[in-house]
């Protein structure tokens, strides 16, 4: 897991979303291999976005935690579902300017879209799971602020990919960790509908060397001596009936996070009667043909406006 050339591949992840996948979507909004929901019909054009950026939701050991909202320029007579965006980078690198071109995606079907800076791991500083605090905080942050930012607060989703999507998948299986912030204590972190894209949900399988160094820094360990927390850190081992629904998709020709991992993902939370689906792209861990980008841009907006419902 995350091996073969681990810095090009992330390096390559920053072009994902930072335009490719709005771009494709904008170029053709209704392939006829797929069918549209009713919000697809009439979106708002690509200039009415309103974006605010920098904006603050918490603050850990005197560094701010911050967050971009993309928000539809038009006001809406009722709450509108949200989306929160978590980019990938292998929890040590990247922030939330690689979610930019899925924030204005979303946006312009009617989402509230919230990118999300998380720390990020620097040598033995910000180990595990200091990054799974800051996601749950950003979505009780945003329950916390639905009414300033015209959010239905009881649909929220997340999206990741890569280490993101680990992320995001928690999201959709955990309540919160960390409830110590008594300013939140009453807001869950919990939210309503997962996509998970090109994600590990296995850190106890697909061992390489190079891949187990890293994540034993990461997790404090060795997966031998610190099997537990190697175990809570996988969302295979956290599927339960009760998880929020769940789009999977990765690229068959990942050669950085196995397809496997997907499939066994899809497989338990199938078993577990969660609603889930798998899409399988013939593409690598960062889907470079406009194909593969467009096909998950659509099925992302179709998958949350089913289960967010922008017009439910």
């Amino acid at each position: 897991m995350f091996s073969r050339s681990l810095r090009q591949s992330l390096l390559a992840s920053g072009l994902l979303f930072g335009c490719g996948a709005y771009s494709a979507a904008q170029q053709n909004p209704h392939p006829p291999t797929l069918s549209t929901p009713r919000a697809a019909e009439n979106p708002a054009s690509s200039d009415q976005v309103s974006l605010q950026q920098d904006v603050e939701y918490g603050v850990q050991g005197g560094d701010k935690l911050l967050l971009d909202v993309y928000q539809p320029a038009q006001s809406s007579s009722k709450p509108c579902p949200a989306v929160v965006l978590i980019h990938g980078g292998s929890w040590m690198s990247f922030d939330k300017g690689t979610m930019r071109g899925m924030g204005n995606f979303l946006a312009r079907w009617g989402f509230v879209a919230v990118s999300v800076n998380y720390r990020l791991l620097h040598g033995s500083e910000n180990r595990w799971p200091a990054q799974l605090d800051d996601v749950q905080r950003s979505v009780r942050w945003l329950r916390a602020n639905a009414a300033k930012y015209n959010v239905d607060a009881d649909q929220i989703g997340s999206f990741g990919h890569s280490a993101g999507a680990q992320l995001a998948a928690l999201l959709g299986m955990e309540d919160t960790r960390d409830n110590s912030d008594p300013a939140l204590a009453k807001y869950s972190s919990r939210v309503q509908a997962v996509v998970d894209v090109s994600g590990p949900s296995d850190f106890l399988t697909n061992h390489d060397p190079d891949g187990d160094a890293m994540l034993a820094n990461f997790f404090g360990g060795d997966f031998t001596k610190l099997p537990d927390v190697w175990r809570s850190a996988s969302p295979v081992y956290h599927v339960e009936k009760s998880n929020a629904p769940f789009l999977i998709v990765h690229g068959t020709g990942d050669q950085d996070v196995p397809i496997a991992q997907a499939q066994e993902l899809y497989d338990k939370l199938h078993q577990a009667g969660v609603p889930v689906t798998l899409i399988k792209l013939d593409d690598g861990h960062t889907f470079q043909t406009p194909e593969a980008r467009h096909r998950l841009a659509v099925e992302t907006m179709m998958f949350f406006n089913r289960y967010l419902g922008v017009n439910p």
